[in-house]
């Protein structure tokens, strides 16, 4: 009786334990539970929405950055989108436009950084690290020739500061804004028919273009929506700060590409999961913040995360080779 009942609660948790997000969850909570045995500022409700707010941002360009990485496809140029989006939405503010069409413009400039990468990648046939590396440096060298290098820091309405600074209850508006796109392209990924297109174009773009999928339509679709969802975290960061940084999102690109890859997606394309990117940015946050906490040099944070990046992906690695030899 007991090791008939207890047999389907292991088969149950090892299958669980096959799941990528399941393996990233388990690793921030022992990460948490280890920083927060030598401080015990970390469980502190404060702290954990802070960790929350930092992370959020990189959370939510992730979700747009996994989805392009399972066509097999990498975006490096969010960073710029994010920055311009930013720079943008400061200027409109700046020349007297209201908060709705400030933030359309900013939006605008995504949807513009989208749409131009999807047609370099899809009617030009650039690679796209090459495609998105050049309008990474493009929306760069645009933000410096905008600005001189001088913040743009514009008068703006008092809602719109709660778009960055606000809480709904105890938690931070940037954090429910994360959370419901989450879930939001969480459903779309796993439910539409979009969704399935987007892994068999990574799976295997000659089977789907033979099985019908218009494999071009959504490699532009999902180009343009990353871009889209990294000037709304832009959108969002200037709202916080309330200043357009010239630098702004300089790097957030490495970030990003980071946290979908520590939640388990494959730049071999075909693998991953918008939960899994979220994840994954939670735990290089809960990192950066343990570093803060326990005094540890900042610079070692880099060195830290990319140590972090080479075990997982190593680790899934192992594990595919694994069960393929099992099977």
């Amino acid at each position: 009786m007991t090791t008939s009942s207890a047999s389907p609660v292991w088969s149950q948790l090892a299958q669980l334990r096959q799941v990528r997000e399941v393996n990233v969850l388990v690793a921030m909570i022992v990460v948490g539970a280890l920083i927060s045995l030598y401080t015990p500022y970390f469980l502190t409700t404060n702290n954990l929405m802070g960790v929350f707010r930092a992370f959020s941002l990189t959370a939510i360009m992730s979700i747009g950055m996994v989805m392009v990485i399972i066509t097999g496809g990498i975006d490096l140029s969010v960073g710029s989108a994010m920055g311009l989006a930013s720079l943008v939405t400061a200027l409109a503010f700046d020349a007297g436009f209201s908060q709705a069409a400030s933030i359309s413009a900013g939006i605008a400039v995504g949807i513009t950084f989208g749409l131009v990468n999807g047609l370099l990648i899809t009617a030009i046939g650039l690679p796209p690290f090459i495609a998105t590396l050049g309008t990474l440096s493009i929306g760069r060298g645009l933000m410096y020739m905008v600005t001189h290098g001088v913040p743009v820091t514009p008068d703006t309405p008092e809602s719109f500061s709660k778009l960055g600074q606000g809480y709904i209850g105890f938690v931070p508006v940037p954090v429910v804004i994360m959370l419901v796109l989450m879930v939001v392209f969480a459903l779309i990924m796993r439910r539409t028919r979009f969704g399935r297109h987007v892994y068999a174009t990574g799976g295997n773009e000659h089977a789907a273009r033979l099985s019908g999928v218009k494999t071009n339509r959504v490699k532009l679709s999902v180009y343009m929506l990353s871009s889209t969802i990294a000037s709304l975290a832009g959108i969002i960061g200037f709202s916080r700060y309330l200043s357009a940084e010239p630098a702004s999102g300089f790097g957030s690109e490495l970030d990003v590409i980071a946290a979908a890859a520590i939640g388990g997606a494959s730049l071999a394309g075909g693998v991953g999961s918008v939960s899994g990117a979220v994840i994954g940015a939670a735990l290089v946050g809960v990192i950066a913040n343990g570093i803060v906490l326990l005094n540890i040099n900042t610079y070692a944070q880099q060195a830290i995360t990319g140590g972090v990046i080479l075990i997982a992906v190593s680790l899934d690695v192992l594990r595919n080779k694994l069960s393929g030899g099992n099977s």
